[in-house]
C-alpha cells in the first residue's frame, strides 16, 4: 500500500469517525430557548404547551436567573402589569407559604416553582453549555454552535430550530446573530429625553464633604480604590458606561442555618475606605444606612444597595457586556468577593463602630440555600448589558405615556431607575453618578416591535431579556416579573410564525394578543376575569367618588368617604360556567374604614353581604395593596353576577379598585 493511499484511507477514516460525531451532537426542534432566566423557564414552558418541541440551554447549573439567585423582594411596581404564567409564578410561590399570591420568598422556594414548570411541560434542558457561534441563512438563524461551559465535549455541538428565542441577560444569542445592538446609555438628544445619559443626582450619593484622596486633602496621594479619574461630563451626554452590578445577597440570622461570614480571598480593606469616611459623617444607627435589608421568610434576607456606598461595584463592569467568557467569569468573581468583603469589613474591622459590628455578625450565609455554589448566588445581578437595537425602540416617552404603542404584548409600570455608573471627583469631592430614579406614571404597554429585531438584521429570533429600549426606558422595564410576561409573549409569537411559516416580523399582533389574553397560562384553563374600576363597560358608580393614582391596581382606583349612599357595581363577563372565588383589590390607604361592605350577587337578583376589615390586609412588599378574599360564587355564562363596594357603615375610607374572579380548579 503506497504512502498515498494510506494518507488517504486515514483521511476519510478521519473524516467519517467527524461526520459520526457530529450527527450525534446534532438536535433538531422547533423553538431553542438561549438562557434559563425566569423568561427562559416561561418560554420554554409556553412552547411546550403550544405543541412545539424546544430545548432551553442554561450555561450553569441552575434555572431562574435572579428570581431564584436571591432578588425575592420582587420589584413589581403595579400587579395591574402582571399577567399571565409571570402572575402564575407568584401564586404558586403563594401557595407554598399558604396565600394567595407571595412577592417575598426564598431563593430554593422559587427555583423549586421553576422546576415545577418544567417538569409538568416536559421541557428538556440543556445545562452547563453555552453558545460560541451562530450561523445565518437568508436572514435567518439556522443553527448555533455550543460548548461545555466547564471544558470538555459538549453533549449537543450543533442546534438547529425554527425558531430562537435569547432570554438570557447578556444578549449573546443576539450578537451572535448578527442582530444590531447598544450598550451604554445614549445621550438625551438622540430619542427626545431627559434622564438619559449622564445624571448627577441625589439618590445614592455621597454627603459633601467626603475626602475622595488616599491622604484627605493631598492629591498626590492618589485617589482611593474605586474612584474613577475621569471628570465629570456634561448632563445628558451619553457614553459606554453600564450600571453598577451587585449580588442580591441572601442570608440568616437562624443560628441553626447560619454559616459564619469569613474572610474571603483576595481581601483588601482599603477598598472601604470610603465606607468608613461616609459612616464618620453620617453616624448611621443601624446597617441599614449602608445596606438595604429586606426580610424573607425562615429568617433570611435579600440585601440590596443602599446608600453612597454599597454593594454595588461602581465602575468595574464596564467591559462585562461584550467579554469572552472567561474575562466575565474574572469580573464576576471580583464583584462576589467585593461583596463578600465588604460582609467582613463591616462585621470584623475595628474601625468600624461597635454596633455595627455586632449587628453585621448576627448574619451568616444560609445553610439550605446555594448548596451547589458554597451558600453563595451563582447569579450576578446584571442589571442591564447589551440591549437590541429593534424593530421599535422603547424610549422615556413610552414610560410616561406621552407614547403609546398599540401592538403591547406585556406591560411594565416600575420606575425609571438607573444605579449609579461611575464614581468621580467633583469639586474636590467624592460623588457617585448615573442613579436616576424617576416614577409617578401608570402601567404602559411594551411593544411587540421591541422584542423582535429589525426585518434586515434576522427573521427568526426574539429577544424578550436584553429588548429594544433606551438605557433609562430599560431601566423601567428590566424587572423579573416583566421579562416572564415577555418571555410568554415570545414563545407564542414563535409559536404562531412557525404554525404559518412566516417571520416574525409578520406574526398577526391581534391574534397574538387575543391568545395572551384568552389562554394566560398557556393551556385550555378557564381564564380568570378581571373587572378594574377604570373598566366602563363593567363598572357602575352610584355617588360621589373620586378617582386617584398613587397606590391603585392599574391606571386608577375609586376612593369615597362616609355620608350619603356610593356603591361601585363590578360586573364580569362570564365565558365559561363554572364555580369561581372572588377576591377585592385593597389599595394601602391613609384612614380606611374600619370595616368595607360589599354586596355579592350570582343571578343579578337576589344578593348576600360580606364585607372585609381594615385590620385585615397586610401589605407586604413592594406593592399598593392586596388581595382580599370574598368568598366563592357559582357564576352562569351571559349571566348577571356582579360584586357591588358600598360606604354602608363606613367610618372612614373606602376604596373601590378592582375585583378578580378565579375559578377554582386554579386555586
Amino acid at each position: 500500500m503506497t504512502m498515498r493511499l494510506r494518507l488517504t484511507l486515514l483521511l476519510l477514516c478521519v473524516l467519517a469517525l467527524t461526520g459520526c460525531l457530529t450527527a450525534q451532537q446534532v438536535k433538531e426542534v422547533d423553538i431553542c430557548v438561549y438562557g434559563g432566566s425566569s423568561a427562559g423557564v416561561i418560554a420554554g414552558y409556553t412552547a411546550r404547551k403550544m405543541n412545539k418541541s424546544v430545548l432551553v440551554i442554561e450555561p450553569g447549573k441552575r434555572l431562574g436567573g435572579l428570581t431564584s439567585g436571591g432578588l425575592g423582594y420582587t420589584d413589581i411596581g403595579n400587579k395591574y402589569a402582571i399577567t399571565g404564567l409571570s402572575r402564575d409564578f407568584y401564586r404558586r410561590i403563594g401557595k407554598h407559604y399558604g396565600k394567595f399570591e407571595q412577592w417575598i420568598f426564598e431563593p430554593g422556594v422559587a427555583e423549586r416553582t421553576f422546576q415545577q414548570y418544567i417538569q409538568e411541560g416536559d421541557v428538556e434542558v440543556l445545562y452547563e453549555h453555552r453558545i460560541t457561534a451562530a450561523k445565518k441563512e437568508n436572514g435567518r438563524v439556522t443553527e448555533i454552535q455550543l460548548e461545555s461551559s466547564t471544558g470538555g465535549t459538549p453533549k449537543h455541538a450543533v442546534i438547529r430550530a425554527k425558531m430562537f428565542i435569547d432570554c438570557s441577560y447578556e444578549g449573546d444569542l443576539l450578537a451572535k446573530a448578527g442582530i444590531s445592538y447598544t450598550v451604554g446609555r445614549e445621550a438625551n438628544v438622540q430619542y427626545g429625553e431627559t434622564y438619559n445619559g449622564v445624571q448627577l443626582l441625589n439618590k445614592h450619593q455621597f454627603v459633601d464633604g467626603i475626602d475622595p484622596y488616599k491622604v484627605p486633602g493631598k492629591p498626590e496621594s492618589g485617589l482611593l480604590w474605586g474612584i474613577s479619574p475621569g471628570p465629570l461630563e456634561p448632563r445628558g451626554s451619553g457614553d459606554k458606561k453600564v450600571q453598577a452590578y451587585n449580588f442580591r445577597i441572601c442570608l440568616s440570622n437562624d443560628p441553626a442555618n447560619r454559616i459564619p461570614i469569613t474572610r474571603p480571598e483576595d481581601y483588601d480593606s482599603t477598598r472601604y475606605e470610603l465606607l468608613l469616611r461616609l459612616v464618620l459623617r453620617r453616624k448611621p444607627g443601624d446597617l441599614r444606612d449602608m445596606l438595604k435589608i429586606d426580610h424573607m421568610p425562615n429568617h433570611k434576607t435579600d440585601i440590596n444597595n443602599n446608600g453612597a456606598f454599597s454593594t454595588d461595584m461602581i465602575g468595574m463592569n464596564y467591559d462585562y457586556p461584550e467579554a469572552d467568557y472567561a474575562t466575565r467569569e474574572k469580573i464576576t468573581k471580583a464583584h462576589e468577593l467585593y461583596n463578600k468583603g465588604l460582609l467582613y469589613f463591616i462585621g470584623h474591622d475595628p474601625r468600624m463602630p461597635e454596633h455595627l459590628r455586632k449587628e453585621m455578625l448576627q448574619w451568616g450565609y444560609p445553610k439550605d440555600e446555594y448548596p451547589e455554589s458554597d451558600h453563595w448566588s451563582p447569579q450576578m445581578y446584571v442589571r442591564e448589558a447589551r440591549r437590541m437595537v429593534g424593530a421599535y425602540v422603547m424610549t422615556q416617552a413610552n414610560c410616561q405615556g406621552k407614547e403609546v404603542v398599540k401592538d403591547g404584548v406585556g406591560m411594565a409600570a416600575y420606575t425609571m431607575d438607573s444605579h449609579n455608573c461611575q464614581r468621580i471627583v467633583v469639586d474636590g469631592m467624592v460623588k457617585n453618578e448615573g442613579d436616576v430614579q424617576i416614577g409617578g406614571f401608570g402601567p404602559y404597554p411594551i411593544a411587540y416591535r421591541s422584542i423582535i429585531p429589525k426585518a434586515e438584521d434576522c427573521k427568526n429570533v426574539l429577544v424578550p431579556v436584553c429588548l429594544s429600549a433606551s438605557h433609562i426606558a430599560y431601566g423601567s422595564i428590566r424587572m423579573e416579573p416583566v421579562f416572564m410576561v415577555l418571555g410568554q409573549s415570545a414563545a407564542a409569537a414563535a409559536s404562531l410564525a412557525i404554525d404559518n411559516n412566516q417571520p416574525v416580523q409578520d406574526v398577526n399582533v391581534a391574534k397574538l394578543q387575543e391568545l395572551l389574553r384568552t389562554r394566560p397560562l398557556a393551556t385550555e384553563a378557564t381564564a380568570e376575569i378581571l373587572v378594574d374600576n377604570d373598566d366602563a363597560a363593567h363598572v357602575t358608580k352610584t355617588g360621589d367618588w373620586k378617582k386617584e393614582t398613587r397606590g391603585a391596581y392599574g391606571p386608577s382606583v375609586l376612593v369615597a368617604e362616609s355620608g350619603g349612599a356610593k356603591s361601585v357595581r363590578f360586573t364580569p363577563e362570564v365565558l365559561r360556567s363554572g364555580s369561581y372565588r372572588i377576591y377585592t383589590y385593597v389599595p394601602k390607604h391613609a384612614g380606611l374604614s374600619s370595616r368595607t361592605s360589599i354586596r355579592v350577587s350570582e343571578d343579578g337578583k337576589s344578593t348576600r353581604s360580606v364585607s372585609y376589615t381594615a385590620a385585615s390586609v397586610q401589605v407586604q412588599g413592594q406593592t399598593s395593596g392586596e388581595w382580599v378574599s370574598l368568598g366563592d360564587v357559582q357564576l352562569t355564562k351571559g349571566g348577571h353576577a356582579y360584586v357591588e363596594i358600598t360606604n354602608e357603615g363606613a367610618d372612614g375610607t373606602v376604596v373601590a379598585d378592582a375585583v378578580l374572579f378565579i375559578p377554582l380548579e386554579q386555586l
